[in-house]
């Protein structure tokens, strides 16, 4: 075990275990792997609790239903096995800038969240555009051979590529 507490995992059993977990998501649920709609999902119950039940009457969160479900219940999985991780091999540390930011950019709290909030929104924008995000199309969408889902991960990746250069 391990493998637990190591600081990084091989991207091949990583890679193994999320096509195993892909497989059974459709055995089970008959439905891809994916988890951009569930952001959507908690901002509407975010907004349905603020501004109560008629918030569920908008017609896209009709088509996406608020309530928790497996999607939703894999996202905070994501987040706790990432959690666990972290603790276990002993990498977890609170930062507000990360190093690679830090040697780019400098150590200015400031900077680094207007950009995080920056490229998140149009990180939650571009996902729901598309009609999924990077794991919706780039895992789920090429297993099933949808040539759409081929086009959007190798765009992911020539943006990613074009856009690290860029910044660092």
């Amino acid at each position: 075990m391990d493998i637990l507490a190591a600081e990084r995992w091989s991207p091949y059993l990583v890679g193994i275990g999320i096509g195993i977990l892909s497989w059974l998501t459709f055995l089970i649920s008959q439905k891809p792997l994916a988890c951009s709609t569930t952001f959507a999902k908690g901002s509407g119950m975010i907004e349905r609790a603020i501004r109560g039940r008629k918030v569920a009457d908008k017609p896209y969160y009709r088509e996406i239903s608020l309530d928790i479900d497996w999607q939703f219940m894999l996202v905070i999985g994501i987040i706790l096995g990432s959690l666990i991780s972290a603790l276990l091999s002993g990498d977890f540390k609170l930062q507000w800038v990360p190093s690679l930011w830090n040697g780019a950019f400098g150590s200015a709290i400031l900077p680094r969240l207007i950009g995080a909030l920056t490229g998140g929104i149009f990180l939650g924008f571009g996902a729901r555009w598309a009609d999924g995000c990077t794991s919706g199309h780039g895992i789920s969408g090429t297993m099933q051979l949808a040539v759409s889902s081929w086009i959007s991960a190798i765009f992911f990746f020539i943006g990613g590529i074009i856009t690290a250069q860029i910044i660092f």
